[in-house]
């Protein structure tokens, strides 16, 4: 199987922590981490699928998206780092990249972790004070309160046109980072078939109060 797992949410929302967690007892030679950085100046010029279709999942891999295609969908826009007309030319294309991916057999999971404005502040000021965490921080997270409400009018756009039966939204709504991981741990254990599954002791459901699927009338708490 090919497996991409794509962690989005606001800054400071869980998703390197969550995606530390799902590797720490994975095999190191069947699972990565994908981060990109910004666009090369030759990138700039490709399409933009490119340069992520080139770092998607090998037969028998798992691949955790820290941040994804998806930049061009909320932080570009909201920071200006796009134009109108590559936004929306990326909110048309995404879904049908997407349905190629699917046609194709590879799994997209596409989690987001929703957090509080409170909780998301709380999380700026533990970086900033823990000498550990503050290379975390950065000019853009610095916007991430200022720009709260411009965030989740894209956000929600986002999901509105991105949302599809074939590549779901699925929210982690919690500002307990311990339940996130744990409860994105379940759900993605749900999706998939293997041998002794259901004899650990351990529950595998997943909490439907904190994982769910997008829908107009989801409550979120990072709104």
């Amino acid at each position: 199987m090919r497996v991409a797992i794509i962690f989005e949410g606001r800054d400071a929302a869980g998703k390197g922590g969550a995606i530390k967690r799902f590797k720490e007892h994975l095999n190191p030679r069947s699972s990565r981490v994908v981060a990109l950085t910004k666009p090369t100046e030759v990138e700039k010029g490709q399409w933009y699928f490119r340069r992520y279709i080139q770092v998607l999942p090998n037969p028998g891999e798992i691949v955790f998206f820290d941040r994804s295609w998806y930049n061009r969908a909320v932080v570009e826009p909201v920071m200006d780092f796009c134009s109108k007309d590559q936004y929306e030319k990326f909110m048309v294309q995404a879904p049908e990249f997407e349905h190629l991916l699917y046609e194709d057999n590879v799994k997209v999971i596409k989690f987001w972790f929703s957090i509080s404005k409170d909780e998301q502040k709380k999380r700026f000021d533990g970086r900033m004070g823990n000498p550990l965490k503050v290379w975390k921080f950065s000019p853009v997270d610095m916007e991430g309160q200022k720009l709260w409400d411009k965030y989740t009018h894209y956000k929600e756009q986002m999901f509105s046109k991105t949302h599809k039966n074939f590549s779901p939204w699925i929210i982690v709504k919690t500002n307990d980072k311990k339940q996130a991981r744990l409860e994105s741990m379940r759900y993605v254990l749900s999706q998939f078939d293997y041998e002794g599954k259901g004899q650990s002791k351990a529950p595998i459901l997943h909490d439907p109060n904190v994982i769910m699927r997008y829908h107009r009338s989801a409550i979120q708490i990072d709104i």
